[in-house]
């Protein structure tokens, strides 16, 4: 089993409990006990006008990268997630996997490490906490160097737990 990173946001409707169901989710798909960051508050990108809270988990699972992430895309739509046409805008949960040990994948519906997270303090931040000793199997950096590297945003931990 690989040790496996996913980021968890919501921007709509009740953000804490969007983080909260998505922690017992992956709780279910780890093999062991998850491993989950503080929970922040951030500025969206793109279009939307809505902050989000943000979080990242570590989980040990025996699912392959693509059944992984057909989990996580059917438990969105569970919680209400709806398709929309516009690029970065509000939702009510999104979950993507960030790192799956040191595979690299590039497909197009998958692609690890996720192609935008060495630019988001909204995800860097939580993998910092997790993460002690992960590096990039792309670029060779740790989250360490991608988080003083990333472009600044407006975000701050919150007293969530989830």
């Amino acid at each position: 089993m690989e040790p496996v990173i996913v980021a968890a946001g919501s921007n709509l409707g009740d953000r804490h409990r969007m983080l909260l169901e998505a922690g017992r989710f992956l709780e279910s798909l780890s093999e062991n006990r998850i491993r989950k960051s503080s929970v922040w508050e951030s500025e969206p990108v793109g279009p939307s006008k809505f902050t989000f809270l943000n979080s990242a988990a570590r989980l040990s699972t025996s699912l392959k990268p693509a059944e992984l992430l057909k989990n996580l895309k059917d438990f969105e739509l569970n919680m209400g997630r709806r398709a929309s046409a516009r690029r970065w805008g509000p939702r009510i949960l999104d979950l993507d996997i960030i790192a799956y040990g040191d595979l690299v994948i590039r497909k197009e519906n998958l692609i690890i490490p996720h192609p935008e997270y060495s630019r988001r303090l909204f995800v860097l931040l939580p993998m910092m906490e997790i993460t002690e000793t992960w590096t990039d199997p792309v670029s060779g950096r740790s989250v360490e160097d991608h988080l003083n590297s990333a472009p600044d945003m407006d975000i701050k931990k919150t007293n969530l737990t989830w």
